[in-house]
């Protein structure tokens, strides 16, 4: 019986007849006997791992893996200053990611939080409060305004009862419920109007309902394990990443083996080659690259921060600047989550309502042009009677407390004038009357009642109508017409009426409900946010595609979407979705944008597909419902304010102020984390393959006193990785980046530009550090510790001059040298290292240097300053051949 579908189509009395055993609630016995057969599945987001597998899980990379194995032979060999160094990188970048990942490890344990409210239960006949983890299949549970429901429960008696479903469904509108059996199969949460589901709120109203379903069966309780079961999706970085770093891995071996193999046959010792060839691979191993990647991501996360997108993971900070898709919750992140009078109809003619929310300030317009309210005695009757045919307040605190759809009638009015006279009696709103009275004082000669409900209701209970200055015959085809026209533009449309009644009248009942006088139209919505629009039509023009999927109506999501100017033909229902096989639906993504009165898992399922088809899909979303789609999208994306803590902890980023807006930034931010990762990866890898090449062409000419001895390789790797390396990160964002498309999420980071690169810079390197090595040898001294020197500086320099290079990888750089103060800072660092290393009596005996002069120097920077010339000139060229292309 638990978690039995078929609960929403049994009668009431069906329903009560499993309480026959026990008249007038559960025994304890029983209560007990079905806590143990049917015990509640109490949700729980437990860690799945401790802090020892999270610290060992940042080793799981094929970069790493060659350092750690380049660290574990160096030690073997005693070359115990690289193995330190080695090891001190990988330890960093593995302290790095863990702490970043142990913050998104803390996540509250929302889900079961907000599943362990006290109930109202009847147990032996008494009232009883417990705690919702102990509620049984069959417990009776009374619910009231305010209270949270504390399990999926069927309905058998309701009075006035609204809840609010909107985290669960997405409808920003309070359910009415009833106890009405409804037939069919499958039918959608928002419209099983005989239900209540755990962790919604009652915003008006009581009722009674039976246990049906606790824990992980009932509706939240299936999103909880819809979220377990989601994978957890790699990023396009860490995917690119994984790739390079195995790339490298097999290129360091293959050239690794070679160089043992060539040196062992120019007859080396065997030791001597051993360590010739560990010496090249720790050259050619970019030791530094994935902590530099890991301070890019950092950056990235600071700037996000400081633009209201909270990042909880470090990759996926790069992952919206590849973004090709975000899938767009209504309620709350494109809309306000407020119900907002737009549109008022009467017998003068229709208005237009602006303001946002529910802020009292606003306007009226008639055919475009603003109109004071207080000349149209209709529109102000009108506005009156939403006024006072209400149970809603404003809040001092901002906001409204009561029913969303009375909310925004009493902002409307209150956009006007506050409306006040004496409540004598009321009948509250009931789903099968569909109409709300109530009774007030008016003068010293009659009392007026107002009342509200649907347009068709309100009609068939009036016999005239309110022209703003008389009344007159009822023109039901006419006000029909109108109302129908608001409800296509997805508005909810609440019809006026008003009688007057004698003074000493002062109470009401159904049968005073007659003979009305009609007075007008309020029709609302959840308006659009007015920042959203410029935010939908920038990700346009970035290439980024919107799609909204949401719970609320088919009507109202396509009027929203076209307000936002989302591209769409049509809209497909969550019913429709059902109907589709996944070939059929892939087809229909193509050109479809809206998806309305969806299920969580139709929402994860539109997510697959995209992802399927190639997409890079980020979900945005704040209600229960999203999470799901929200863990198992490329990147999930909460909000702050409003968002459960159920879809903060399933997500990647969180926007901080709800704005759809910051998004864009946050995308801008992504695409220039990327730009630097890739710089990063330009400047690092020719200068690495050139400290590697040199030893390797060492060994293939036979020199017995190599060019660099492994402690200089250690010494260029460990200083320029800090004062070179890092600063590029702290390059200024490039202009433009939002006009460019996204790219492909299989794009490799090595460009066919930047593998040019490698090879042409290294053997530029390499070539000039061997003339100046054979120069300074075939000199008279025949000082081989002043010509390993002269090696060590001329690529020191080398890096120095190809660094500003790779402040662009196709754009000159000529025009912003100095933009970056940081680097600047850096190559001062380095510089001044190289001298105290070169002058130092204590360096030159640690890492066997000699002093140079100054035309040593001279020599130095006129060669190892080619590099920059050589690399604009190749720009240049490259600019040239593109633009010709484009022609």
């Amino acid at each position: 019986m638990d978690g039995d579908v078929s609960w929403y189509r049994a009668t009431a009395e069906e329903t009560f007849s499993l309480l026959e055993s026990s008249k007038e609630g559960l025994s304890k016995d029983e209560a007990s006997f079905r806590l143990s057969k049917h015990g509640y599945n109490e949700v729980e987001t437990k860690r799945k791992h401790g802090p020892v597998y999270l610290f060992l899980k940042q080793f799981a990379n094929p970069l790493i893996y060659v350092l750690i194995a380049a660290a574990i032979i160096t030690f073997i060999l005693e070359e115990y200053a690289d193995s330190a160094v080695i090891t001190g990188v990988v330890i960093a970048n593995a302290i790095i990611g863990f702490i970043q990942e142990r913050k998104a490890e803390h996540a509250l344990e929302s889900l079961a939080k907000m599943m362990q409210p006290e109930a109202i239960v009847l147990r032996e006949g008494l009232r009883k409060q417990i705690p919702s983890r102990e509620l049984v299949v069959g417990d009776v549970v009374l619910l009231e305004a305010g209270s949270r429901i504390p399990a999926d429960l069927r309905l058998f008696q309701t009075k006035n009862l609204r809840i609010d479903e909107s985290a669960l469904t997405g409808e920003s509108v309070a359910a009415e419920k009833n106890t009405i059996p409804i037939p069919g199969e499958d039918v959608a949460l928002g419209d099983q109007k005989n239900m209540a589901f755990s962790a919604t709120l009652i915003t008006q109203g009581v009722g009674m309902g039976i246990v049906v379903s606790t824990g992980t069966r009932t509706e939240i309780g299936k999103i909880s394990e819809l979220i377990r079961e989601s994978e957890t999706i790699s990023t396009p970085l860490t995917r690119t990443v994984n790739r390079l770093g195995k790339r490298l891995f097999i290129v360091i071996i293959f050239i690794s083996i070679l160089t043992y193999i060539v040196g062992s046959l120019q007859g080396f010792d065997d030791l001597e080659i051993f360590l010739a060839t560990v010496s090249m691979a720790v050259a050619a191993i970019p030791e530094g690259l994935p902590a530099l990647i890991t301070i890019s991501l950092a950056i990235g996360v600071k700037a996000m921060a400081s633009k209201n997108a909270i990042i909880r993971n470090l990759p996926s900070v790069e992952t919206l600047g590849s973004a090709t898709v975000i899938c767009s919750d209504k309620t709350g992140t494109l809309t306000m989550n407020q119900m907002t009078v737009t549109s008022v109809y009467t017998l003068e003619g229709l208005f237009d309502v602006t303001g946002d929310g529910y802020s009292t300030k606003g306007e009226f317009f008639q055919d475009k042009m603003r109109v004071n309210a207080q000349d149209y005695q209709s529109l102000l009757d009108t506005l009156k009677a939403g006024s006072l045919c209400n149970d809603a307040y404003i809040k001092e605190e901002g906001g409204i407390n009561g029913d969303p759809t009375e909310g925004a009638l009493l902002v409307s009015a209150m956009k006007v004038t506050g409306f006040h006279l004496p409540r004598l009696d009321s009948l509250p709103f009931e789903s099968e009357k569909r109409f709300m009275a109530t009774l007030h004082e008016e003068d010293s000669s009659s009392n007026i009642v107002y009342v509200k409900g649907s347009p068709e209701k309100i009609i068939n209970m009036c016999n005239s109508q309110y022209d703003g200055q008389k009344n007159t015959g009822l023109e039901a085809g006419k006000i029909l017409e109108g109302a129908s026209t608001m409800a296509s533009s997805g508005l909810r449309v609440i019809a006026m009426a008003y009688k007057h009644v004698d003074k000493y009248k002062k109470e009401l009942s159904v049968e005073d409900i007659n003979e009305l006088t009609f007075l007008g139209l309020q029709g609302m919505m959840d308006p659009p946010r007015d920042e959203v629009r410029e935010a939908i039509k920038k990700c346009n023009t970035a290439g980024i595609r919107v799609i909204m999927i949401t719970g609320d109506h088919v009507l109202t999501a396509n009027s929203i979407a076209g307000q936002l100017g989302i591209t769409t033909k049509g809209a497909l229902s969550g019913s429709d979705l059902d109907s589709m096989s996944d070939e059929h639906l892939l087809e229909n993504l193509k050109h479809v944008s809206v998806f309305a009165r969806t299920s969580p898992e139709d929402k994860s399922r539109i997510v697959r597909l995209l992802q399927e088809r190639g997409e890079v899909v980020a979900v945005t979303g704040d209600g229960i419902n999203d999470a799901p789609a929200l863990k198992r999208a490329d990147i999930g994306i909460a909000m702050g304010r409003s968002g459960t803590e159920v879809a903060k902890e399933a997500s990647d980023m969180v926007l901080a102020d709800d704005n759809f807006a910051s998004i864009v930034n946050a995308i801008e931010e992504g695409r220039d984390v990327y730009d630097k990762i890739q710089k990063v990866i330009l400047w690092t890898l020719p200068t690495n393959a050139a400290e590697g090449l040199a030893i390797m062409a060492a060994v293939l000419l036979g020199i017995t006193n190599p060019p660099l001895l492994p402690i200089h390789i250690l010494w260029i790797n460990t200083v320029t990785a800090i004062g070179l390396g890092v600063p590029i990160v702290f390059e200024p964002k490039e202009v433009n980046l939002l006009k460019r498309h996204p790219r492909s999420a299989d794009e490799p980071l090595l460009l066919s530009i930047i593998k040019r690169r490698i090879v042409t810079v290294a053997l530029l390197m390499v070539t000039a550090s061997f003339l100046l090595f054979f120069f300074e040898m075939d000199g008279q001294d025949m000082n081989i510790s002043k010509a390993q020197t002269i090696v060590l500086n001329t690529i020191v320099l080398f890096e120095i001059f190809y660094l500003f290079n790779s402040k662009s990888i196709y754009e000159n750089v000529l025009g912003r040298l100095f933009s970056n103060k940081i680097m600047l800072g850096g190559v001062a660092l380095v510089i001044l290292l190289q001298l105290f290393i070169t002058y130092s009596s204590l360096m030159n005996d640690v890492l066997r240097t000699a002093p140079l002069e100054i035309a040593d120097w001279m020599i130095i920077v006129l060669v190892s300053s080619t590099v920059f010339f050589v690399i604009e000139a190749e720009k240049l060229v490259n600019r040239r051949i593109q633009k010709k292309r484009m022609i």
